[in-house]
């Protein structure tokens, strides 16, 4: 190689080979300082970009798990009151067979009588009351699906194909609206008839309800481990390994000394000129 002093040639590949080592020395402090291997765009932007969706659909999963849980809770308030309902008809018919006793007289008849009808009011009163957020699913009376169905959301898409649906339920048809009065023997006999026709219904509308609680806590654990496998997955393409680089940060920076005193040694070699003229 040529001794100049216009032209350094060792200078100049120590100071490339130097700003190599220092860009490299960049990329792994930010992994390191970040967590991530693909921080921004400009680390690897079709990477990036997938990884952006995949947080949309975990954040957009918060919203789906709010509306199973909201749906969770409104079924539930609803298997509430049927339960009551249901408490209620038994006592009722409790009140109904006493009455259809053939010897018991009227006078008597009317003091059940009372208390049935009390029993009835306290029906209304609990599907009235069966209300959650504003919703309540049993009292429909009659049920419009379009607007008094519970659909909800199931997928970040939000989709209404995809929603779970639960029919609302007209609890009123099947109860207080087929009672009368026990205030005498045929009433009482037919009243029996209509609290077991009663009975039947709301115990169908409890299947039907327990069974759609049951698909609701199913999907909500399942949002669950759907977001957890997310995280993860995203995490597999996005986070550094933090062992890896920290190993590769002290070879870098090694790698970073050597080439700043390989610099400085090729800087002093135009000195070296000197001592061709000297005597």
């Amino acid at each position: 190689m040529a001794v100049t002093l216009n032209t350094n040639q060792s200078a100049m590949i120590a100071l490339q080979n130097l700003t190599v080592t220092n860009r490299e020395l960049d990329v792994v402090q930010k992994r390191i300082s970040t967590g991530y291997l693909v921080a921004d765009a400009t680390d690897d932007a079709g990477v990036y970009a997938v990884a952006q969706s995949m947080r949309a659909d975990v954040t957009a999963y918060d919203a789906v798990a709010q509306s199973v849980n909201r749906g969770l809770n409104i079924v539930n308030v609803a298997i509430a009151g049927a339960e009551g309902i249901s408490d209620l008809l038994i006592e009722m018919k409790n009140k109904a067979v006493a009455a259809a006793d053939p010897s018991l007289d009227d006078a008597n008849r009317a003091l059940y009588n009372e208390h049935y009808q009390a029993l009835i009011a306290q029906i209304t009163t609990m599907i009235d009351s069966a209300t959650f957020d504003g919703f309540n699913l049993i009292d429909k009376n009659p049920p419009t699906p379009a607007t008094d169905d519970l659909n909800v959301l199931t997928e970040p898409d939000a989709l209404p194909a995809n929603a779970i649906n639960i029919p609302a339920i007209d609890v009123k048809a099947g109860t207080v609206d087929t009672f009368g009065n026990i205030s005498n023997l045929a009433n009482a006999q037919a009243e029996v008839t209509a609290i077991n026709a009663a009975l039947d219904a709301i115990h169908t509308n409890l299947a039907v309800l327990g069974g759609h609680a049951a698909k609701l806590e199913a999907h909500s654990i399942f949002i669950i481990k759907l977001q957890d496998a997310l995280d993860v997955g995203i995490g597999n393409l996005v986070d550094a390994d933090l062992g890896k680089e920290a190993a590769r940060l002290q070879a870098l920076q090694i790698k970073q000394q050597l080439g700043t005193e390989a610099l400085s040694i090729a800087n002093q070699r135009p000195s070296q000129i000197l001592q061709l003229f000297s005597r």
